[in-house]
């Protein structure tokens, strides 16, 4: 199963593009993943090239996010090389690492915490992920496919949580499936009518996100 998963892994992750200083992070994830899951997204009426201004500006996305409801409220924050934290200020934290971006193409190492409680967890739960998401435009819309690797940070907790893995496993994989379809949803939102955030987005006041919406889609 190691050696499948492994393999499986090193297919859709292009290591030999991998930056130098985050390789040895994404091999341990890879090679030592508690969980491992992928989902595909149904196909929404949006242009690719409104995904990747959304994707290249989180810190907007983030905004834009809140102003659509979705759950929880994120609140991103832009770190040099295209890196980004991540918070709902209710005790959900994440950096996010771009360590390969190509054309359709995002891969991310995760460092990721849940505070107890947040989620149900009796105990603060600490884990890494690689993500490789791809996302293409068809005659269909705009569709994507996320592949995760989770390595939880506690070799207690991997084994504490063992007999309840296919419980937790499902759990994280109906959050992310939520997650990704928001995003998708989102985007569609962008398409149609991207000015309906403008004055949501003036009225909350983020200085970083206004010049970023302006960016994308005008002033």
């Amino acid at each position: 199963m190691g050696l499948l998963l492994t393999v499986s892994a090193w297919g859709q992750v292009p290591m030999d593009r991998i930056p130098a200083e985050h390789l040895a992070d994404v091999q341990r994830v890879l090679r030592k993943s508690d969980f491992t899951f992928q989902i595909a997204t149904q196909p929404v009426r949006v242009r690719l090239t409104t995904m990747d201004k959304l994707f290249d500006r989180p810190r907007l996305a983030a905004a834009m996010w809140r102003q659509c409801q979705f759950v929880p409220s994120l609140y991103a924050s832009e770190l040099p090389g295209h890196h980004l934290t991540v918070d709902d200020a209710k005790g959900l934290h994440g950096t996010l690492y771009l360590v390969h971006r190509q054309p359709g193409l995002r891969i991310y190492y995760i460092e990721g915490r849940v505070e107890r409680g947040r989620m149900g967890n009796p105990m603060t739960v600490g884990a890494k992920m690689v993500v490789a998401y791809r996302y293409w435009e068809s005659d269909k819309g705009f569709q994507s496919h996320l592949s995760t690797w989770t390595a939880l940070d506690s070799a207690l907790l991997a084994v504490l949580t063992k007999p309840f893995r296919r419980y937790v496993r499902r759990r994280q994989e109906e959050f992310i499936a939520y997650i990704n379809r928001n995003i998708a949803q989102g985007g569609e939102f962008a398409q149609i009518n991207p000015h309906e955030f403008k004055e949501p987005l003036q009225r909350e006041g983020d200085v970083i996100a206004i010049r970023q919406f302006a960016e994308a889609f005008g002033n």
